[in-house]
């Protein structure tokens, strides 16, 4: 495995969606640029916050498309020409209803689950799924009919405290995630609990 250049934080652009259960990816890679002193700026032709940074001696790309989510593939396909990065180098974190908050699972390849920022993504990749997930648990609201609603509206204060939890506790393991050794962080995530 050789690990991830391109780390992507999915969430809708515009302060009405700020910390919104959608949000939590985007709130991720905000999480990682401060920790690693890395200023984000807005970079037109990469349609998003795009930042350099150097994780474990790697350099790594931070990008939160500020599209809206379901054309979010926009500026992964942007900067992954412009840089040459294949999808197995792609990180994309996102917010995952079928996990409760709380909890993080870490996965590379797999489907869209109805998620409209990976599908996206997948469409603008010419349907490669292989880049990897960092899910993040914001759980479900019990019926697809309130999906949407849901998750564009900020969590209760003791299910956000969770999910700023499980980004706190998932970046610990920032370095060796980047440097592909995802079967022992999933080890340690998967067994984490909020």
């Amino acid at each position: 495995m050789a690990g991830f250049r391109l780390l992507v934080g999915l969430g809708n652009p515009g302060s009405e969606y700020e910390n919104t259960r959608h949000n939590a990816g985007a709130q991720w890679i905000e999480a990682l640029a401060r920790q690693s002193q890395c200023a984000l700026r807005l970079e037109k032709k990469f349609f998003g916050q795009f930042g350099k940074v150097y994780i474990a001696g790697e350099e790594c790309y931070l990008l939160i498309p500020t599209t809206y989510m379901n054309l979010s593939g926009k500026a992964v396909q942007a900067v992954c020409q412009f840089y040459k990065i294949p999808p197995e180098e792609i990180l994309v974190i996102h917010d995952e209803l079928d996990i409760p908050p709380g909890t993080v699972k870490l996965k590379q390849g797999g489907g869209h689950g109805g998620h409209n920022g990976l599908k996206d993504i997948i469409a603008k990749l010419s349907n490669n799924r292989e880049f990897g997930r960092l899910r993040i648990g914001i759980g479900h609201p019990g019926h697809a009919s309130q999906v949407a609603n849901y998750v564009l509206k900020k969590a209760a204060p003791d299910d956000y405290a969770k999910i700023e939890q499980t980004i706190d506790e998932s970046l610990r393991y920032v370095d060796d995630i980047v440097c592909g050794k995802l079967n022992a962080v999933m080890n340690q995530l998967h067994s984490f609990k909020a």
